[in-house]
């Protein structure tokens, strides 16, 4: 079998990969570039992986006139520039001790053992520079059937890193076929491994989190995060009832996958994952305006028509009904209306809280009217 595609064929990466053919060492480029390639998903990383040893990789980039860098060199790993673009090489690996978190490893001129130290099958798949694929492990098969399965058996292979239980649901979720259902052996190990997940940074969990929430349809995985336990473990206080019907009501709203609404609806408070500021502050704004009493055209005129139909699409998971088309034209308008008094208009004969109070009387008044009162209409109201 083989692979092709511009990010394979293209100057800059077969330049690398003929570099190190020609210095008489294998090179392949490996995991997440060759799945996509055969699923037909577009590619993003382009990972090499080599025989060499670390130093021998930045003597042929010098010898061949490329800049090579030693980003991680420790680990295996140098950066070489061709044409302006980064490929990471990294030298075949077997994992010598982990401690769940991380590796020690030592180098290896075996493309099994590197084969072996990886996560599910269907990652173990490496090209050479023609495309040809080369299967260690077996992972063609689980890929065709869209089966995540760990490599060995999945206690061993979670003890090594707990993030890989997220992983494997994240991996489900994107590339799984959910009418197969999940692998036993892969589930067993999970609930055998999962007071293993305390281990792990609240930074990293919210960034698996947050992956595995954008794929497009992630309530197969996320309902069997429940059913694990997995879920109570990274989000405590969460619950996947009115994930499904939140999927609902945004294919039917043509809204976006989107990991916060996704985080939001799963309905744990605050909850402690290391998000950024901006991400932490607008899951924040979401938990609050869905338990709120600001209606469909409020919520658009403060917070816009994203924010708003978000808004709506939560409240309308959480009781099962359907965003009406009443609201949803109340948050347009609201999100496109402009409120037609200033402070001026209000000055000198109002200063300082009385301002401010006159202010957010005359912008109750409009909303209710559907923002239909005037300015003139605004003014005479507060002159009566």
């Amino acid at each position: 079998m083989k692979v092709s595609g511009d990010w394979l064929t293209r100057p800059a990466t077969q330049t690398v990969l003929q570099m190190l053919e020609a210095g008489g060492v294998q090179a392949f480029v490996v995991g997440g570039c060759v799945r996509n390639a055969l699923m037909g998903v577009a590619v993003g990383d382009v990972d090499i992986a080599t025989a060499a040893p670390p130093d021998r990789v930045m003597q042929l980039a010098q010898e061949a006139g490329l800049k090579a860098i030693p980003t991680g060199i420790d680990h295996g790993t140098v950066t070489v520039v061709a044409d302006g673009i980064g490929h990471e090489i990294t030298t075949f690996r077997a994992d010598t001790e982990t401690d769940g978190r991380r590796a020690v490893v030592r180098f290896s001129s075996s493309l099994a053992e590197d084969a072996a130290r990886r996560d599910f099958t269907m990652n173990a798949l490496y090209a050479d520079a023609r495309g040809q694929v080369a299967d260690p492990l077996g992972g063609l098969p689980d890929l065709e059937a869209r089966r995540v399965r760990f490599i060995g058996a999945p206690l061993d292979r979670i003890r090594e890193d707990y993030l890989r239980i997220l992983r494997y649901f994240r991996f489900a979720a994107w590339y799984g076929d959910p009418d197969q259902g999940f692998d036993a052996d892969a589930l067993d190990g999970i609930a055998r491994g999962l007071d293993g997940l305390a281990q792990l940074s609240r930074e990293r969990v919210g960034q698996e989190m947050l992956r595995l929430l954008a794929a497009p349809d992630p309530l197969a995985a996320v309902s069997v995060m429940a059913q694990t336990g997995v879920l109570a473990q990274v989000l405590p206080g969460g619950s996947a009832l009115s994930l499904g019907p939140l999927l609902a009501e945004e294919a039917r709203l043509g809204l976006a996958p989107d990991a916060l609404r996704r985080l939001a609806v799963l309905g744990a408070d605050s909850p402690d994952l290391r998000l950024s500021r901006a991400q932490a502050t607008r899951l924040a704004l979401l938990h609050r305006l869905t338990g709120s009493a600001e209606r469909a055209a409020e919520l658009g005129w403060r917070h816009g028509r994203d924010i708003a139909r978000d808004v709506l699409a939560l409240r309308a998971a959480s009781l099962q009904q359907p965003v009406s088309e009443a609201d949803l034209r109340a948050a347009d308008m609201g999100a496109a209306a402009k409120f037609p008094l200033t402070a001026r208009d209000l000055m000198p004969r109002l200063q300082g809280a009385a301002l401010g109070a006159a202010l957010r009387a005359a912008e109750a008044r409009w909303i209710a009217s559907g923002f239909a009162l005037t300015r003139a209409q605004l003014l005479d109201d507060l002159h009566d």
